[in-house]
């Protein structure tokens, strides 16, 4: 990876400080931000640490003590609790040191002991291990967020400084960590409102998962940065005129969009570098609720406000309590410019969220009502219901992603849903039953589909009927995991009772076949059948019968051996009606082996066509076989609504085949580039099936697309092959089409 000079870029090992000063400039921050609490317990921690931390290294060769001092200065400069202070010095110790909870507790006291015990648990975590660890990682994650939130906020701070020094990793070991802060950290940060955390954990994220895209864009906004501070403080002058001219005192600051914002608006509006016009914004600060709309109407008057691009975060805040009035205006020379107007309080809590006012008192452990914290308490309440560990898993990354819209209720309740959120989503956040009673919505008055995806401020009327119950199709509309898990609960009740119906009819109707009178099979014969296939009840062996997970003559010839013969040739499966339409029916038996079941057809998922190397998982359909999915499928969280119909499936060792994977290349429409992107499939072996380039004379901004079609044995030989693509100049982006 080439040296470069990006906007944010990770600092270089420290050189070996005295860890004396490190502790002296943490004592003042904290004294600074804390003039009347007791610093002693900090002195005592860092004596603590540094007498078990004693000879242990970091991978740079520094002194290992240097780390819980940097983690404890980055949440000193949170202005956070003393408790916190030394939890961030003491952190590690349990883990890498003979030092145990008990020992904490015994010479800090019970409160720093949980929270060393939380961050401890929370360090061990494997986000990426098998699905059903994975799942208990993320419940414990949870658990220990909803204890004390003061936990995940030190390890927000262990993971920032681990970010910052992660370049003396092995390249597998930055990628791995670097996935992890980028899938599960960042998101925590921005739920918990933490925008300056999440900015840099993204961004030093983002530096090493994609070092080219990183540097590329990194030089672009380099390159561009003189011009636009030019630019930026004409605006600023001319804004500060106007507002001293309006009597609103307020400050007005500069703004570098992140690297890692950068590369999310080219990969979402499919545009060129040189089209990114929003490179620099504006932020006023003012002191006022009041001068923040004043200022908003100052800039209006000055500039043509960008229609649809107004939003009010201040009268309505977003869940995470980010306050603010967004506003792009068409500026001087006819660019773009996005502006922020909040006050000095609104600005804290942008950029240090649920740190920004820690409130601890009467010995309690505080925060623990805030609003920020209030999905982790529904988000493990719902975790008590489920089983399915990939349900679980996936309910977690929809809540951690969320984009906001705006509704109300007719009187006036307002209602924040993800956008793209349903009317079916509203009627659930409204009420469970109001959910699951819902025939048809109104919004603003007219009647709307229940697949109409909802916009900021529109009055959302549900329309309800009794004894109404939800469908299937409505998994395919929702957004939030609170309707998805709503819905999946009361088909799977309605399922699970037509399917322990249907298996007793297959189980009679086999038995009539072969003679057999099931009435005189003991009902311990059929749990002792059940038990074998790991059940603890008769009526879960009836619900995978009616699943069709195994045959009736199979549970016969466990049940009675000497009335069914191992070589009677079982009947054709009964088709009864399935929803999983659209799949690919071709027979995979050589290329997926299916966990504890022979002689049944697999088929690769027409909607996600997964490859070798993708993670998948199996599901049962009924008469057609199993179908294969890949686990990152949208259609997975559709079917699998029922846990009892998910199979385990694997990849079989035979590498020999090739799968057919379609990819669409986003480039610049100019001569030559065609030919190099076939030079790139010919160097990689790589045989192509179909190709078709198609410029876009609509879009005005000279793009062209390349769909092909390319046999690929793997995951990762498609990932190298996007790579090297993505390496021509001229290319904007690279997707795997799965449909």
């Amino acid at each position: 990876m080439r040296d470069i000079s990006p906007v944010v870029s990770p600092p270089p090992v420290p050189d070996p400080v005295s860890l004396d000063t490190q502790l002296e400039k943490l004592l003042a921050t904290v004294a600074e931000a804390r003039p009347k609490d007791d610093l002693s317990p900090i002195g005592k921690a860092y004596q603590y640490a540094a007498q078990y931390h004693s000879g242990q290294l970091r991978a740079s060769g520094e002194p290992y003590l240097m780390h819980p001092l940097a983690v404890a200065q980055i949440l000193a400069d949170m202005r956070m609790d003393v408790v916190s202070i030394v939890t961030g010095l003491l952190h590690d110790i349990v883990e890498d040191t003979t030092v145990t909870t008990a020992d904490v507790q015994k010479n800090f006291g019970p409160e720093v002991a949980s929270c060393v015990d939380g961050v401890t648990k929370l360090s061990k975590i494997d986000f990426f291990s098998a699905e059903d660890r994975q799942a208990e990682s993320y419940r414990k994650m949870l658990l220990a967020m909803v204890n004390d939130i003061r936990v995940i906020i030190v390890k927000l701070a262990d993971r920032l400084h681990n970010m910052r020094t992660l370049s003396v990793l092995s390249p597998e070991r930055r990628e791995r960590i670097s996935r992890e802060t980028l899938e599960i950290y960042s998101p925590i940060a921005h739920r918990l409102g933490m925008g300056k955390v999440r900015g840099e954990l993204e961004d030093l994220a983002f530096r090493y998962l994609d070092p080219d895209a990183f540097a590329e864009i990194s030089h672009a906004i380099d390159n561009q940065r003189a011009a636009n501070e030019a630019y930026l403080e004409r605006m600023r002058r001319t804004v500060e005129d106007e507002l001293r001219r309006e009597g609103i005192p307020a400050r007005v600051d500069g703004r570098v969009k992140r690297a890692f914002s950068v590369y999310q608006k080219l990969k979402r509006q499919k545009i060129s570098l040189e089209q990114v016009y929003d490179l620099f914004a504006l932020r006023i600060i003012t002191d006022s609720v009041k001068n923040c709309y004043g200022a908003l109407g100052v800039i209006h008057n000055e500039w043509r406000p960008v229609p649809g691009r107004i939003k009010d975060f201040i009268a309505i805040p977003r869940p995470n309590l980010y306050q603010s009035l967004h506003t792009s205006v068409v500026g001087p020379e006819g660019k773009h410019c996005e502006i922020q107007i909040r006050t000095e309080e609104m600005h804290r809590i942008a950029e240090e969220g649920i740190a920004a006012h820690w409130k601890y008192k009467e010995g309690k452990r505080g925060a623990q009502d805030d609003q920020r914290v209030a999905w982790l308490r529904q988000l493990v309440e719902w975790q008590q219901e489920m089983r399915d560990p990939g349900e679980f898993s996936s309910t977690l990354k929809l809540d951690l992603y969320p984009e906001e819209v705006y509704c109300f209720t007719p009187k006036g309740r307002v209602i924040v849903l993800p956008s793209g959120a349903s009317p079916i989503d509203f009627a659930y956040a409204v009420h469970s039953e109001v959910g699951n009673t819902c025939t048809g919505a109104k919004v603003n008055g007219r009647i709307v589909p229940l697949r109409y995806a909802l916009r900021n401020g529109e009055i959302v009327d549900i329309l309800t009927q009794s004894g109404h119950l939800p469908s299937k199709d409505w998994l395919g509309l929702v957004k939030t995991s609170r309707a998805r898990n709503k819905i999946k609960h009361v088909i799977n009740a309605n399922e699970r009772e037509r399917a322990i119906e249907i298996g007793q009819k297959f189980l009679e109707k086999e038995a009539r076949r072969h003679g057999v009178q099931l009435a005189r099979i003991q009902r311990n014969e059929l749990e002792r059948v059940a038990a074998e296939y790991g059940m603890s009840k008769i009526e879960d062996l009836y619900a995978s019968l009616g699943y069709g997970k195994f045959s009736a003559r199979q549970v016969l010839q466990k049940a009675a051996p000497e009335q069914v013969a191992e070589d009677t040739p079982p009947p054709a499966p009964p088709p009864p009606a399935d929803h999983s339409s659209g799949v690919q029916r071709r027979d995979d038996d050589s290329v997926i082996k299916v966990h504890g079941i022979d002689d049944v057809m697999v088929y690769r998922a027409k909607c996600c066509n997964p490859i070798r190397g993708d993670a998948i998982v199996g599901y049962v359909t009924r008469g057609k076989g199993i179908a294969v999915h890949s686990r990152t499928c949208n259609n997975v969280q559709n079917l699998m609504y029922d846990s009892e119909r998910r199979i385990e499936v694997e990849w079989a060792r035979n590498a020999s085949d090739t799968f057919p994977v379609r990819i669409v290349v986003q480039t610049d429409d100019r001569p030559g580039l065609l030919h190099q992107l076939t030079t790139v499939l010919a160097s990689e072996s790589t045989n192509v099936r179909s190709l078709e380039a198609r410029t876009d004379f609509h879009s005005g901004n000279d793009a062209a697309s390349v769909e092909m079609t390319v046999d690929v044995r793997d995951k990762k030989q498609l990932e190298k092959l996007c790579a090297a693509m993505r390496r021509i100049s001229g290319v904007r982006d690279v997707e795997r089409i799965n449909q």
